[in-house]
Parts: C-alpha cells; structure tokens; sequence
C-alpha cells in the first residue's frame, strides 16, 4: 500500500510575528509536511521560532537573495515576488509531493486529512484548486461570543454565481463577484518533482503554458481573511486600492450586459459618493455577519461556521510565543 502524500504550503510574507507564527501553526496542525516561509522583510523573532522548528523552512529575501534570483534585483511590486519565490520553492527542494502556495491571512480547512483528498488525485494531474471561503466580521450586536467565525462562499458556475450575489447583498451586489471582496479563484496545489514548471498566484504553469484543467478539491476550503474586522479591512484598504487586490488594472467581475466596473472604479465611486461613511454602509451589507446576511447565505448554502483557533495552534507548535 503506498504512502498518503505529502504536501506543504509556501508563502511570502511581511506581516507581524504573531501573524507569521499563526499561518504556521495552522497548517502544521492540519498536517503539512513542510511550511516555507519567505520573508519579505527582516523579523529575527519569526525567523528564528521557525528554524527551530523540524517542519519549517525560512528564507531572509534581503538584496543578497534577490541579486541571486533576477538580474534586475527585487521587484518592485509583491505579486512579482511571490510567484518567484513560490516556483523558487517548487523547483529547489520543496521536500513534498504536492505544494500550495498561499498568503498570511488565507488557511487551508478540511474536515478530514487533506493528504487523503490528494490521494484521490489521478497520476496525470498536475495542479488541484481549492476555492475560498471569505471571513465575515462579527455582529456587533451579537449577544453572546462564538467559538467559531463565519465565512461565506460563492457558487462556481458564473451565471449561478450572479444570480444569488444580486439576492444576498440587495444593494451592492451587481457591482461584486459572488459577493466576494477578492479573489473567487482560489489557489493551487502542485505536483512536484516535475520539470518547467512555475507558480503565479492563482495558477500553475508547465513549460510556460497555465493548466487549465485544475482539478477542483470540493472537500477541501481556502479560508481568507480577507476582511475579518472593520478596522482591519480599513486599516488594509487604501494599500490595496493602490497597489494589491482593488488596484486600477484588475478585470471586472463578469456582468449580463457586458460592462462592469472593477473593484477599483467601484470603490472610487463609492468614496466619491460618500467617503468613510459610505464605506461603512457597504462593509456592513457585505462584509459583517449580521442575522439577516447570515440567512440569506444560508438560503443558498453559502453560509460556513469554522474555529480556526489560531491561538491555541500558535501554543502549541510555537510555545514560547503562545
């Protein structure tokens, strides 16, 4: 009988300690055979609580280590420099059967051991995608604390997935896609000790040609802490409106009548329109789980209680920075 395969997450990484040793923990507690963090920026603290551990590899991207990877230096943009670091990763000696690449505020989820669900794989496939699930910030008017968070998902098919955003979220929803504030791709697992082959954010690539026939992981979920509270999501927002997932150059969603704004242009409109405030209205409609959010994606089944815990993980796997 053969092995369960083994597999292991890669991410690059500017984030505080707590948050480096939090997406760690996760994903060794859900069993990943190698974390590899690549640090955007110096953090002795990190560093150090993950060399220490057998299952973690780090590497320092400081000038040295991009003077090795490209001629022209570090890019300048950190989407660039994650698919470099990943497919790095990939081809060096990524020390598992198959690699993920992810970011700090996105965890992988399963009820049952992922390794089983990669099991399941054909020989022949390369690359496997699991979909997000986006957090929800809590009710403020909740009346007791929860041990577990909500997330929300979005269908696959576009002309269902359109449909049940515009009944979710009765005002904002033309103008969003599943009701998602980023990405509804997902990320990938990949097949290594292949040749030619690359990673980019949400895609694989075998001699430079994506594969387009990622088998979908139904059993297992990608959850994005995308907009977890209002004071991270505003604290995160003008970062991204400039430079990360609401930048100008990003395609639309998909619409009926064939035009779209993307997220950019709707979120300049919406400032122009009422600033914070109507900034506020919006994250409360689509972002916040409220009694009647939560019921109208549980209509649909789009609805999704999950404890990460991320503390107790932390405690455990990193004990002196519990």
């Amino acid at each position: 009988m053969n092995a369960a395969p083994t597999w292991g997450v890669v991410a690059t990484i500017k984030a505080p300690t707590h948050d480096i040793l939090n997406f760690a923990a996760h994903h060794l507690d859900l069993g990943a055979h190698r974390v590899h963090v690549y640090l955007d920026a110096p953090d002795p603290e990190a560093e150090a609580a993950l060399r220490a551990h057998p299952k973690c590899r780090v590497i320092l991207c400081d000038d040295g280590y991009w003077r090795r990877r490209s001629r022209t230096g570090r890019p300048e943009k950190h989407q660039p420099r994650q698919s470099i670091n990943a497919t790095h990763c990939l081809n060096k000696r990524p020390q598992v059967d198959w690699l993920a690449h992810i970011d700090v505020d996105e965890f992988l989820w399963s009820d049952s051991p992922l390794s089983g669900h990669l099991a399941q794989l054909s020989p022949d496939t390369f690359s496997a995608r699991v979909r997000p699930v986006e957090a929800l910030a809590p009710d403020p008017y909740a009346e007791a604390a929860q041990t577990y968070g909500w997330f929300k998902s979005c269908a696959l098919s576009q002309t269902e997935r359109r449909s049940q955003t515009n009944a979710i979220y009765p005002t904002f929803g033309p103008y969003l896609n599943g009701g998602f504030m980023s990405h509804v791709a997902g990320k990938v697992f990949v097949r290594t000790g292949l040749s030619e082959t690359s990673i980019r954010i949400h895609n694989a690539f075998k001699n430079k040609v994506m594969d387009v026939d990622a088998k979908e992981l139904h059993e297992v979920s990608l959850c994005h802490l995308h907009a977890a509270t209002w004071e991270h999501w505003h604290a995160a927002y003008r970062y991204r409106l400039n430079h990360g997932s609401y930048r100008a150059d990003l395609k639309p969603a998909p619409q009926s009548d064939g035009y779209a704004f993307n997220m950019h242009e709707f979120f300049q409109m919406l400032e122009a329109d009422g600033g914070d405030l109507a900034l506020r209205r919006f994250f409360t409609e689509v972002c916040t789980a409220t009694p009647d959010l939560r019921h109208r994606l549980e209509a649909f089944g789009h609805l999704h209680p999950i404890n990460l815990d991320l503390d107790t993980k932390r405690a455990r796997h990193f004990p002196n920075h519990a």
